[in-house]
């Protein structure tokens, strides 16, 4: 790994390091959305709105998925940045490769479950039959490439853990082209529908790995990776899994409860649907920003308790926390004041524009309540503490989407009262995480006065 593109997190000022590692970050996120959102574009656009649908519906399963190894994959960068902050180099070596293993191993899993069980999947959906049999050709594409998607986490968790957020970046870009280009290609050149942007989607993903797989191979640091060093270190993968499943379920709680939300948007039909998908894909551009301080606060904190530096990790949440509140209403400005014409970019349908402005309003005006969430959460990862703010997640969030689908939405059936469901149950969630993390605080400082 290029030494100039790491960074000291033990030493000097914070905000223009956090800054270094976070922005790229952001990008990373934002441009993999819209290389992401460059496939509902395309089938919005050449093939109409049940290809549209087909593709958004899948949204929430994919996302449940991916989310579940994200979190895992941030249990290798959580426990990469310890041994680094504690100068193990040699345990930082065995968990980037046992972390590899898990990487392809769970990725084989989950395409033989996705190939199985992907219609059943999307009929428990309430995918429209008109929009079923699409939905199952794009997921089943989709999870076909699920080893390279997933060891495409690890490896930017190895990166990251290192302070490198700009060589994932750089590959990332290069494969979104391509995505973008094949989808193209397979689209408007050969005329294909939702199997042409899967398959895009796969080959971009694989290039974007195997990128980042050679540059760890001619890495000369402790995380380069070498082929006579593949074999499991089990208390290592305990270890990151101990972090990085609870990190994973708070992920998948989101997505679990979005698959809710999703079979209720589905039955309002496919004009709701192509809304909400094309709404989606611009709200979670402000999502990336968070996502990104949040991870910068998890690693950041993780590298500095390793080291025994518990002040500098208390400032570390502050200064994260303050910056990504700044960042995030920033962006979601110009996205609410701006909405209509980067609404239309996915179709320019005036139902649809209608309608994904509900959602776009509803999501955006509450996102500062996910900046806190996110940083208290990835303090607490960092520490170790990685199951109370997934409990605490699963009960706030799942609770209170559940109960508002099942109870509330089935009197009052409008897109409005769907969407209201979440930014109840961010309220109710960070209200909860922020109370655990100041009685951890207190906890902690006992503990300190009496060492």
């Amino acid at each position: 790994m290029h030494q100039k593109r790491e960074i000291d997190m033990l030493h000097g000022k914070l905000a223009g390091k956090l800054l270094r590692f976070a922005l790229p970050l952001a990008v990373t996120g934002i441009l993999q959305q819209l290389f992401n959102a460059a496939d509902v574009a395309v089938v919005g656009r050449f093939c109409g709105n049940a290809a549209m649908a087909a593709v958004g519906s899948n949204a929430a399963i994919v996302g449940l998925l991916v989310n579940l190894f994200v979190g895992v994959a941030l249990g290798t960068n959580v426990v990469i940045a310890q041994y680094t902050g504690q100068g193990k180099l040699d345990k930082v070596s065995r968990t980037v490769h046992s972390s590899l293993l898990v990487a392809l191993v769970c990725g084989l899993l989950l395409t033989v479950l996705g190939e199985v069980f992907a219609p059943m999947i999307l009929q428990l959906m309430s995918v429209p039959e008109e929009v079923l049999p699409l939905s199952v050709m794009y997921l089943r594409i989709y999870m076909a490439g699920m080893p390279v998607i997933l060891l495409y986490n690890f490896l930017s968790a190895i990166f990251r853990s290192q302070g490198d957020t700009r060589t994932p970046l750089i590959c990332l870009t290069i494969a979104g082209v391509v995505n973008v280009a094949l989808n193209l290609f397979f689209v408007v050149v050969l005329g294909r529908s939702v199997d042409g942007v899967a398959i895009a989607t796969v080959v971009s993903n694989t290039l974007s790995s195997v990128m980042l797989f050679v540059t760890l191979l001619r890495s000369d640091g402790a995380v380069k990776v070498e082929w006579k060093k593949f074999k499991p270190d089990w208390r290592i993968i305990g270890q990151v899994f101990r972090i990085g499943v609870p990190a994973g379920v708070q992920g998948m709680v989101f997505s679990f409860s979005n698959i809710v939300v999703q079979s209720a948007i589905n039955s309002l039909g496919a004009t709701v649907m192509a809304a909400s998908s094309a709404a989606f894909n611009v709200e979670i551009l402000a999502y990336f920003i968070i996502n990104a301080f949040g991870q910068a606060c998890t690693t950041f904190t993780g590298q500095n308790y390793g080291a025994g530096q518990i002040d500098r990790c208390r400032k570390i949440l502050g200064v994260c926390t303050l910056m990504s509140m700044v960042c995030t209403v920033i962006i979601c400005s110009l996205l609410l004041g701006f909405a209509n014409p980067i609404l239309s970019v996915f179709n320019a349908d005036p139902d649809v524009i209608q309608v994904g402005r509900i959602r776009l309003f509803a999501i955006l005006l509450g996102e500062p309540m996910s900046v806190l969430m996110e940083n208290f959460s990835g303090a607490l990862r960092a520490y170790g503490k990685s199951t109370p703010p997934a409990v605490l997640t699963l009960i706030g969030v799942v609770g209170v989407r559940l109960a508002w689908i099942f109870f509330w939405f089935p009197t009052h059936r409008t897109f409005g009262t769907i969407i209201a469901c979440y930014p109840l149950s961010w309220a109710v969630t960070v209200v909860a995480i922020a109370a655990y993390y100041f009685w951890f605080r207190s906890k902690q400082n006992q503990m300190l006065q009496t060492a």
